[in-house]
Formats: C-alpha cells, sequence, structure tokens
C-alpha cells in the first residue's frame, strides 16, 4: 500500500511559518485600512496665533495632523479638505458646512492658506474639517482662535 500524506520537510515548515508570520502582522494593516488613531487627528491654525493682532488684510495657514486633504467631491475614508468660519456658531459632525457665504469659506481644491479681509475688532477664526461631501467631522476636527484686527 502506497503512503500518500504529503511529505514535510524542513524547508516546507520554515515557509509555512514565515508566510503565516508575514500574514498575521500583515492582518492589522488590511483591517484597518488607513485609519490613523483618533488621538492622533486634528486641525490647527500655523498662522496666526491665537490672539495676535492683524491687519484688517492677513494670511491663514491651516494645518492637519492624522488625516490627509483631498478636494471636495472625493469620497475617501480619512480625508477631506478646511473650512474656515468667521464668527459663526460650530457646525455639527454630519451637518453639511454651508455653502454661499461669506462667514463660511470652503477650500474644496484642498488649499492650506488663503488671505482673509475683516473690518477692525475681534474676531473668532474656526478651522472646521469635513469630508468630500462637506460633512463635518464636528468637535474632533475643529480649532478655534480669536484674531483682533486693527
Amino acid at each position: 500500500m502506497k503512503n500518500y500524506a504529503p511529505k514535510v520537510t524542513l524547508k516546507h515548515a520554515l515557509i509555512l511559518l514565515a508566510t503565516t508570520l508575514l500574514f498575521t502582522t500583515s492582518t492589522s494593516v488590511f483591517s484597518y485600512g488607513n485609519k490613523p488613531a483618533k488621538a492622533k487627528q486634528s486641525v490647527y491654525f500655523i498662522e496666526p496665533a491665537d490672539g495676535a493682532t492683524v491687519g484688517q488684510e492677513f494670511k491663514v495657514v491651516m494645518g492637519l495632523k492624522g488625516m490627509t486633504i483631498k478636494p471636495a467631491g472625493e469620497m475617501v475614508e480619512n480625508t477631506g479638505h478646511h473650512h474656515l468660519l468667521v464668527d459663526e456658531e460650530p457646525i455639527a459632525e454630519g451637518e453639511v458646512v454651508p455653502a454661499g457665504s461669506p462667514t463660511h469659506l470652503h477650500f474644496g481644491k484642498g488649499q492650506t492658506e488663503t488671505t482673509l479681509t475683516l473690518e477692525p475688532g475681534q474676531h473668532t477664526l474656526m478651522l472646521q474639517f469635513a469630508d468630500g461631501a462637506h460633512q463635518s467631522y464636528g468637535e474632533k476636527l475643529r480649532a478655534s482662535i480669536t484674531v483682533n484686527v486693527k
């Protein structure tokens, strides 16, 4: 009677072990996609600083950590674009940032800086990150500063 059992050599065992290790260490990448840890996701103002005194025309530079900037219309997980709200209330998570308003500025091409012109006085600038459909990521991807315009 012939033995049809597979012959396992040391070479085969090492290949099996290496493949198993590779698969188990790489499955975490496949199961989580490109999702960074929520604690490491944030938006922030690079310029101006909170409490800064600025001229009526000034530069605003926006920063982002743990996400990727993509133009509006592209619906890719962990991506989006900036919105700058001037003297406005926060936008709740999942709500669409209003369009067509001079106080809700959309940077749907993926821009990270702009020049603002504001009347003299104290103003609140709120940076809100939103997905490709302009739906707000809410408080977790929001930052506010106050500027004093001369």
